[in-house]
């Protein structure tokens, strides 16, 4: 058996290496390569040849004899669609693997009976259960809908806040420019009166300079 595993990976390494001459030949030929008397024809030649000699002596390797796997599993020694009664042997053996398996784990009817109850037990617990998760899980839901509610009336707060602060702003604003445009009215007021005031030294001067040329 080693002998033989020892032969299939040295045919496995001749495969390869003669596979790669005919590659590096092919190689040579495209690229019209050569290196020194191994032109691409050369080499091309060299791993068909060394091809052709490795599957000529592949043709005399010994085949390898098909496992018996009835020895491993003799249910396989009758085959497959003999006998109609293979089905009804099957599950025979199978309830028997069974009984056995029951046997072996020390289960009998009464405990099968409190594994039964048990289990009913449970199913009946779960669904005792299943109405408080759904009330914590509604709870959990009106929970997040205040926090969500209380971050919005939050944001409207503070959305409030600003426009109020924009609302003083501008009333001061306004209130501002009323007392500027009263100032500026006395101012305007008073510019008025100081040039009729010019004006009338203006004309007194005119009319005093009129007579004295006179």
């Amino acid at each position: 058996m080693a002998g033989t595993l020892r032969q299939k990976r040295m045919m496995n390494m001749v495969y390869g290496l003669g596979a790669s001459v005919v590659l590096v030949g092919a190689l040579f030929k495209i690229l019209h390569f050569s290196i020194g008397p191994l032109t691409g024809g050369v080499m091309l030649t060299i791993g068909l040849l060394t091809e052709a000699l490795i599957f000529a002596y592949s043709a005399f390797e010994p085949v390898d004899e098909d496992l018996d796997w009835t020895k491993v599993y003799p249910e396989l020694a009758g085959g497959m669609a003999g006998d109609k009664e293979a089905p009804q042997d099957a599950e025979g053996l199978l309830s028997q693997k069974l009984d056995v398996m029951l046997q072996q784990a020390n289960l009998d009817a009464d405990k099968m009976e409190r594994l039964a109850e048990s289990i009913q037990s449970f199913a009946g617990a779960a669904e005792n259960i299943a109405p408080a998760a759904d009330s914590i899980s509604a709870t959990t839901k009106y929970s997040e809908q205040l926090t969500l509610a209380a971050s919005q009336m939050e944001s409207l707060n503070s959305l409030y806040k600003v426009q109020m602060d924009s609302a003083q702003r501008q009333a001061d604003l306004n209130e501002e420019s009323v007392e500027n445009a009263q100032v500026l009215k006395e101012q305007m007021e008073s510019l008025a009166a100081n040039l009729s005031s010019l004006n009338g030294v203006y004309g007194g001067m005119l009319s005093a300079m009129s007579n004295t040329n006179s």
